[in-house]
């Protein structure tokens, strides 16, 4: 792609006086306010200013699918903003990572890296000290009607787990492996498709770490959500709750909850994907809870915390009662559910099938174990998961995933 003009990248400076000066009625007439009100418009104009006040922009770019992220220093993102001091030191994980054996799949690398330009020509890298933030704008959030419902895993449902034996939660369904185990966090290597989604649908695979009542947790992976990030590839994201996504939580650094003290990845960035047949992605996920923080690792390597904190008295700050990896979709209207995973079936198996593989969770002792999950599949007609165990690099394993339909309720 040609580099374009410098004039039409939208900077940072653009953007902050758009803020400052953006009209309720303005966005009406440009039919831009969705079904936003008034009221909710001028707290979503409010959200945005707080959170990029003071904030010292060192360089922006735009990604692949044009998404602009803007890198500022470590000490003046959202979670850090006048606290001090800065980050602790990462702890090394007891996990045995790296495992990854001769004519498997390839692993994901930062997407920043200095030998890569925008199509404005601009690096595609943080100076050292620095982590870049997807800029959230005004017609983004216009297009979920209010503040909350913006910082919500999914605006149509409570965003609350399907859980077996509990009430049906419409709008959503899943295909995973879990175990109910006590935890410091865990494990796996997750296998990257872009299934095809439109609208506000989304399909994922994750990571969820969770305990308590209401329900606490972390959460990592990727997912295709175009009503979100303007994309039908799929994109890193993390998310947390504190009460059972009630009215906390958020995903990637869209409030002032997790702390990024790496530069090189892009959370609410793009990720390649596997080729049905061919060759297979995957990207390395660890959580642990270490000196009271809830700390991510991708590819071996530590790029920031949930403070524990942000769990109160509750379970989540002292560790974890359940692991649960696999997929997760959401629909707008539950008659036509998206695709998961690569949309095969788990017996499609390898290069057809999404996959986690070495799933581990980290024992309350520091020690990691292997897991030993239970598949899960409320809507087998529509999405499958298999959980096996095997040499390297497989060992505890999970093939999941399914083409969806209009009879997966």
């Amino acid at each position: 792609m040609a580099p374009q003009h410098d004039a039409a990248f939208p900077n940072f400076a653009d953007f902050t006086h758009s803020l400052a000066s953006a009209r309720y009625e303005d966005f009406v007439r440009r039919s831009a306010a969705g079904t936003t009100s008034a009221e909710d418009f001028s707290a979503m104009t409010q959200y945005l200013r707080n959170l990029y006040a003071g904030i010292e922009v060192t360089r922006s770019f735009a990604d692949d699918n044009g998404q602009v992220f803007d890198c500022v220093p470590i000490g003046s993102q959202p979670a850090l903003r006048g606290n001090s001091p800065l980050p602790p030191e990462a702890p090394d994980p007891p996990v045995a990572a790296g495992r990854r054996g001769a004519g498997q799949s390839l692993p994901v690398r930062p997407q920043l890296r200095s030998d890569r330009l925008d199509g404005f020509g601009h690096p595609m890298s943080c100076p050292p000290g620095t982590i870049a933030m997807r800029r959230i704008t005004l017609e983004e959030m216009a297009r979920r009607g209010s503040v909350r419902n913006f910082h919500r895993k999914y605006p149509r449902g409570t965003g609350r787990r399907h859980r077996p034996g509990a009430a049906d939660e419409p709008f959503k369904q899943y295909a995973t492996g879990d175990q109910k185990v006590a935890n410091l966090g865990g494990h796996s290597y997750i296998n990257v498709w872009d299934p095809p989604v439109t609208g506000d649908d989304f399909s994922l695979s994750q990571q969820w770490y969770s305990a308590g009542s209401p329900m606490q947790t972390v959460e990592c992976g990727y997912q295709v959500y175009p009503g979100k990030y303007g994309t039908t590839q799929p994109v890193l994201f993390i998310y947390w709750t504190a009460d059972d996504y009630e009215h906390t939580g958020c995903y990637n650094l869209e409030c002032t909850a997790f702390v990024q003290t790496n530069g090189a990845w892009l959370l609410g960035g793009v990720l390649p994907a596997s080729v049905p047949g061919g060759a297979q992605v995957d990207v390395e996920v660890v959580w642990y809870l270490a000196g009271g923080n809830w700390w991510l690792y991708l590819g071996g390597t530590a790029v920031g915390y949930y403070p524990g904190s942000l769990f109160g008295t509750g379970r989540m700050a002292t560790g974890a009662q359940e692991i649960e990896f696999g997929g997760e979709v959401e629909t707008d209207d539950e008659t036509s559910w998206p695709p998961m995973g690569s949309g095969a079936f788990a017996a499609g198996g390898w290069q057809y099938a999404a996959y986690h593989r070495d799933v581990q969770y980290i024992a309350t002792d520091n020690t990691a174990q292997y897991a030993k999950l239970t598949a899960y599949q409320p809507a087998p007609a529509c999405y499958t998961s298999l959980v096996n165990s095997g040499p390297t690099p497989w060992y505890e394993y999970l093939f999941f995933g399914g083409p969806g339909g209009s009879s997966c309720s």
